[in-house]
């Protein structure tokens, strides 16, 4: 078997993107998109159809409602082409906003269940703020179930945890960004790759914890820059990947054994965390705070050219 048919005997592997064209290639059970993704697909001519189509069907509803509406749309396509869920993103200029984020999570729900699909076939995105995630806290309580995603520090996968989150996104390949550029000269790629990975060693350690401690809370593995990285975090519970990736992982048929296991999981003391501990902990881990904020300015950038490109057809 090739490489990609071997993680998914340890691992629910997961397509990161909005070409859903795409899919079949792979035959990942789930999907996840966010709005760089969304805007990438729809300046393609595969997909600036399916833009047009919408923003004319609703080109009287307020620029948020028809930007939901493409969201969602890419879903609904996403959903024809994998048996699982998809994971569709809130605003990130919300990030800060518990009320706001928990209107526009039920109003996407909303949109997916006038389609005819079920709770289950759906995650909500939403970036791993305090506020975030005490939103996605109320949303699980109402069976809407939650993606948390910019997760960098293992206090924001604790407060995931502890909230009864479905599914977390840990970062890899944007904590193996950081580290690298902070060593700068000094980087050692060789010595920094596979398990060594600063961004694979966040993932284990959050994956350790869970199982020791029996959370239910799923660990997917996200934003990979090399396949060393997917290596090295086989048997995490789900991995979502990009097609470049998935393509080369194709391509490889060495064995490919399962590098994360609960049975190996240290003992180590359950921890709580309140809201004033969650901010200091995030605050005084450099990495965190600052991919964190990066990465909410990079989807609000991303968020405000889609609906420049929905103005331009309005």
């Amino acid at each position: 078997m090739n490489q990609l048919d071997q993680l998914k005997a340890h691992t629910v592997v997961v397509a990161d993107t909005g070409n859903f064209l795409q899919l079949a290639q792979f035959a990942p059970r789930d999907a996840t998109t966010n709005p760089s993704l969304i805007l990438k697909a729809v300046q393609q001519p595969d997909y600036a159809p399916l833009l047009s189509e919408v923003v004319k069907a609703h080109a009287g509803a307020p620029m948020d409602e028809v930007v939901d509406r493409v969201l969602v749309r890419f879903g609904l396509e996403i959903l024809k082409h994998i048996p699982g869920r998809v994971s569709t993103e809130v605003d990130a200029r919300l990030s800060f906003d518990k009320a706001a984020t928990l209107a526009r999570a039920r109003r996407l729900m909303a949109l997916y269940e006038s389609e005819g699909v079920s709770r289950d076939r759906v995650l909500i995105k939403i970036a791993s703020t305090w506020e975030g995630i005490q939103a996605a806290a109320e949303l699980e309580r109402e069976g809407i179930h939650c993606n948390l995603t910019l997760l960098f520090a293992f206090c924001q996968a604790l407060a995931c945890g502890n909230a009864g989150i479905t599914l977390i996104s840990p970062f890899v390949g944007r904590i193996y960004d950081w580290y690298k550029k902070s060593a700068g000269s000094a980087w050692d790629e060789a010595a920094n790759a596979g398990a060594n990975d600063p961004g694979v060693r966040s993932v284990r350690g959050v994956y350790h914890y869970f199982k020791r401690h029996g959370i239910p809370t799923e660990v997917m593995g996200a934003s990979f820059r090399n396949i060393g990285q997917i290596q090295a975090l086989a048997g995490c519970d789900l991995l979502t990947i990009s097609p470049d990736l998935l393509a080369q992982l194709q391509q490889l048929d060495a064995p490919l054994a399962r590098a994360l296991d609960p049975a190996q999981a240290p003992d180590t003391p359950a921890l709580q965390l309140d809201e004033a501990a969650f901010r200091w902990a995030l605050n005084d881990d450099a990495m965190a705070t600052e991919k964190l904020a990066e990465g909410i300015r990079l989807f609000a950038v991303d968020a405000v050219k889609l609906e420049g490109l929905i103005e331009g057809l309005r």
